[in-house]
């Protein structure tokens, strides 16, 4: 039995553990078991740089591999078989949630932080599904992962949001603990992490951290936020604005001083914007915006394509709240973003069109891919041209 195959496509020539088979019998072995079965499945993720395992009843284990799924050369997983290697893992909160809610959440470390993997166990057609995302020990430099240079200026906020907008697997987590990194090698600062589960972890250097983790460390969100604000923290990271506690705490935490990073599932700087809106009832939209007005900071929104230099490239467009896009929140003139942030080019903002065509520039991605994910194909065209494309224009 061989790695990762798709379509046919040769092996990577890796045996997969024979003790992931279904047992046929026999005498149990005297090796004294040292970690979780499953283990051998997450080491081969690491061994191969895959970016995520998937666990399915009737299906292979499979890997995502710079993009794509490839199912193992291995026999399908039965019930029997996922409750045996997943259901260890878990501590009897968990279990207690995964029971009554149908799905969990949590972090899994392999060796003493070896790696890392933020696990999502859930239940489908009354069966165990496993979708778990390996997470680097090593936290990368904005020039490792390929970011746009304005993302070193909003490191630089005394206070305020500043939103990671995108997709789940788009490195929204990888980009902020970049940021929070590099904030802590160069100022003396209590940084306060809130997430669900813990991703990264950090090492105390200029800065030091406390990391809490939901379930873990702390009852819930709503106690974790309540908290924040009363442990002195000068840099808070709210895993996910998520709902209306979260979002208004992290308002809270930036109108009181402290600079907040937050992630949201929105695919533009302008739908970020729609999508907090769309927490509250519209009697509530304004003073939503007027919040936004007077505590947001930037918008950084992201997706991550296939590169030719490396696995995952990400694109990005990045929105600097200036005292214009400040009045177009206001007045709920969404919709001539997009052409501030292409008119404040030189304030380090960008769109998605512009970044694309600087990873082409660069080498890091070819014209195909850029063209799949072009909000605007055709315009996408004429701007690898060199003909210069505006969207509407701000009246």
């Amino acid at each position: 039995m061989s790695a990762p195959t798709s379509h046919g496509s040769p092996s990577h020539g890796t045996t997969p553990p024979p003790s992931l088979v279904p047992a046929t019998g026999g005498a149990p072995s005297a090796e004294p078991k040292r970690e979780p079965e499953v283990n051998k499945l997450f080491r081969m993720v690491m061994k191969l740089e895959a970016s995520d395992l998937h666990l399915k009843v009737g299906q292979p284990p499979m890997m995502r591999m710079r993009g794509d799924i490839k199912r193992m050369e291995m026999p399908p997983m039965t019930q029997e078989m996922m409750e045996r290697l997943l259901l260890p893992l878990l501590s009897e909160r968990q279990r207690h949630i995964l029971d009554e809610e149908g799905g969990v959440d949590f972090s899994h470390v392999i060796g003493k932080d070896e790696c890392r993997f933020r696990v999502s166990l859930f239940r489908q057609k009354n069966m165990l599904s496993l979708v778990s995302r390996r997470v680097n020990t090593k936290i990368p430099s904005f020039a490792d992962l390929g970011l746009p240079d304005a993302i070193e200026k909003l490191c630089h906020f005394p206070e305020g949001l500043v939103i990671l907008a995108g997709v789940t697997g788009s490195g929204k987590s990888t980009t902020i603990a970049s940021m929070l990194n590099y904030i802590a090698e160069r100022e003396p600062l209590h940084i306060l992490t809130v997430e669900d589960p813990i991703e990264f972890t950090f090492k105390d250097s200029m800065s030091y951290f406390n990391q809490r983790e939901i379930g873990l460390d702390v009852i819930g969100w709503h106690k974790a936020l309540k908290d924040a604000v009363r442990q002195d923290p000068d840099v808070i990271l709210v895993g996910e604005l998520r709902d209306v506690e979260t979002f208004e705490a992290a308002i809270h935490a930036a109108e009181t001083g402290h600079l907040v990073f937050g992630t949201i599932h929105a695919a533009s700087a302008a739908t970020t914007l729609n999508r907090i809106l769309d927490l509250f009832p519209p009697e509530k939209h304004g003073a939503i915006r007027q919040s936004l007005v007077n505590n947001l900071k930037a918008v950084v929104a992201q997706k991550l394509l296939k590169g030719l230099k490396k696995g995952r490239v990400p694109t990005n467009e990045i929105m600097i709240v200036n005292p214009i896009i400040r009045k177009l929140i206001g007045e709920e003139r969404d919709s001539s973003i997009l052409a501030a942030i292409q008119m404040c080019f030189q304030e380090g903002m960008v769109d998605f069109t512009e970044n694309l065509k600087q990873l082409v520039d660069r080498g890091d991605i070819d014209k195909a891919t850029a063209l799949e994910v072009a909000p605007n194909p055709d315009q996408f065209k004429m701007v690898l041209k060199g003909i210069k494309v505006s969207a509407p224009g701000i009246i």
